[in-house]
């Protein structure tokens, strides 16, 4: 590999993967995008570069400044970094649901951290919008609006998508993964559908997101609730619009958490439930697809990032997460 020039360009440039398990049950190919890779651990540090060099080209963002963001971490983490390297401070608002290792590597950073209540995005009190009244409120301050900030996706469209394209030789049917912002699914969606129209995009959906039932029935309505992090969204954020969205699954948690175990148990791979979910969704769409057809997919982060939550005993026996049928190391 070559020598980059500096921090900042180890992000993004992933490896892929072609996951046995998951492959196997379906009859396919499936291969997840190893975002764990990036130097903040997750996908996020991509949409975190593309927003703030963003912000620095407009001419908001100069030297000395702040970035304040609403997140449910890995943004967070990304802004952190990505600040650290150019001379910026970061304020981060984080709902106080997620998980202590965000918080301590939030912490660990630099960055000052905001915890507020969970609350939906009808309240003011809503972590997206308490950031972007202390953005209003700090002078020298951008709010990122990682959620409206068509930058995330961009940065999908022209580094995630070019990246798997060339990974897979051009030779993909399928692409999935789970909103968020949207920026990942709309921006690699977007991307591969320029190489090649036939592509097809799937959202795959937690319970408790609305956008299932928007793409399958015209109406943004919510069922469920999920433990999973950083995804699930009840609107049409600006990164989604125009979103090329073919097909949609909705993944519950269980199923999502059997394939966190079983990618730990037989792969060795230690990730998150939003990756899970996301190989659920693959697994699922290469099956609709066909015997034989090729999948790619998002692995978010890495399941280190979790060790207090979705890793812990206890903490999925409050949750009720059901243990998948298989013994730990077989």
């Amino acid at each position: 590999m070559p020598i980059v020039p500096d921090t900042l360009s180890l992000i993004g440039h992933t490896p892929l993967v072609r996951l046995k398990g998951p492959s196997a049950e379906a009859g396919a190919h499936i291969f997840g995008k190893c975002e764990f890779a990036n130097p903040g651990a997750s996908v996020k540090d991509r949409a975190a570069l593309s927003i703030v060099e963003e912000a620095e080209r407009q001419g908001a963002l100069q030297p000395g400044g702040t970035i304040v963001e609403g997140t449910a971490g890995n943004t967070g983490i990304g802004l952190a970094l990505v600040a650290n390297a150019k001379g910026y401070r970061t304020i981060i608002v984080m709902p106080e649901t997620q998980s202590r290792e965000k918080m301590d590597t939030l912490r660990a950073l630099g960055a000052e951290l905001v915890l507020v209540a969970a609350a939906p995005y009808s309240s003011p009190c809503h972590f997206v919008h308490t950031s972007r009244r202390i953005a209003e409120e700090t002078p020298g301050a951008i709010w990122a609006n990682q959620f409206d900030n068509i930058a995330n996706r961009r940065a999908h469209i022209t580094g995630t998508a070019e990246e798997i394209w060339t990974q897979m030789e051009g030779r993909i049917d399928g692409f999935t993964c789970a909103a968020g912002t949207g920026g990942t699914l709309a921006g690699v969606g977007m991307g591969l559908k320029a190489h090649d129209e036939s592509v097809v995009i799937a959202l795959t959906d937690p319970h408790g997101a609305a956008l299932f039932n928007y793409y399958e029935h015209g109406e943004l309505k919510a069922e469920g609730s999920s433990v999973a992090e950083g995804i699930g969204q009840g609107r049409i954020t600006a990164n989604l619009e125009g979103a090329p969205i073919d097909t949609q699954f909705r993944v519950g948690d269980d199923e999502g958490y059997y394939w966190v175990r079983r990618l730990l148990d037989e792969e060795g791979l230690c990730l998150g439930l939003s990756s899970g979910i996301n190989v659920a969704g693959a697994v699922a769409l290469a099956r609709r697809l066909g015997e034989g057809s090729r999948v790619a997919t998002i692995l978010c982060d890495t399941g280190f990032r979790y060790l207090s939550t979705l890793h812990n005993p206890s903490w999925r026996q409050e949750k009720g997460l059901v243990e998948p049928a298989f013994p730990r190391g077989g």
